[in-house]
């Protein structure tokens, strides 16, 4: 079901994520260890190795696509959730390799670090929760109903 919650900033973070590790698990280590459960996250940097998919609509599934080779992050945008009580870091990245290529999908784990900066903002007073949603095959952001469909 559509929907929104309206919160407003909390804390803000600047970080430094760690050379060599993986950038996916970094961004939930740090979101883990401060207790974030709603944010918006923002990287850039570069990456020795990288690791993205890509859903296929139709059969609801993920590809993975490697790429062993450093890149830059161009640019990686996502958001701080939670997935039945875990937290869940949902992020989109775009990489540029030393042909001036660009290549994109959603972050996976195996997206290791060379250098890369962190801007995460944390929602106040909300818990953004995903729940399986049988239309797309995703876990989608689940809002209750009195925040219903503002679109309509």
């Amino acid at each position: 079901m559509e929907g929104f919650v309206e919160s407003s900033p909390s804390r803000f973070f600047a970080v430094r994520l760690p050379h060599d590790g993986d950038l996916l698990e970094a961004i939930k280590g740090f979101a883990v260890r401060m207790g974030i459960e709603a944010g918006v996250l923002w990287v850039i940097g570069a990456v020795k190795r990288a690791t993205v998919s890509f859903y296929n609509q139709a059969e609801k599934t993920y590809s993975k696509h490697s790429f062993d080779e450093p890149m830059e992050i161009l640019v990686c945008l996502g958001n701080v959730a939670k997935l039945k009580g875990e937290t869940l870091i949902h992020a989109h990245i775009v990489l540029g390799n030393g042909n001036g290529k660009a290549f994109g999908g959603h972050l996976e784990k195996g997206t290791i670090i060379f250098s890369a900066e962190m801007f995460l903002l944390e929602l106040k007073g909300v818990t953004l929760n995903r729940k399986y949603d049988e239309t797309t095959g995703l876990n989608l952001f689940n809002f209750n109903l009195q925040n219903a469909n503002p679109f309509t």
